[in-house]
């Protein structure tokens, strides 16, 4: 499942809260990194399931993505714990 999300960190803050957030879990929700990149890292988890957290710079803030199988509901604790990023509503005239 892919989940996204938009907050006012920088991308790199996103990335670094991520590896503190996956590596801190409770042992059976835990995941240790993979692989990572300027604008991602992978976590490997129990049974070898994979959670990527992908980033990228929009104005303002960063948009998020995050994408596993197994680990939904800890993807979603971890986008709950970064500052959203304002969302701005336009009336379009009729």
């Amino acid at each position: 499942m892919l989940q996204e999300f938009t907050t006012t960190q920088t991308p790199a803050s996103v990335l670094a809260a991520a590896k503190k957030f996956f590596s801190r879990r409770n042992p059976i929700y835990a995941a240790f990194i993979d692989q990572e990149g300027e604008n991602f890292v992978t976590f490997r988890g129990q049974g070898g399931e994979e959670i990527v957290i992908g980033v990228a710079a929009v104005e303002g803030g960063t948009a998020v993505r995050g994408s596993a199988y197994l680990f939904d509901q800890q993807i979603a604790r971890f986008f709950s714990t970064l500052p959203p990023m304002a969302v701005k509503l336009e009336v379009v005239p009729e």
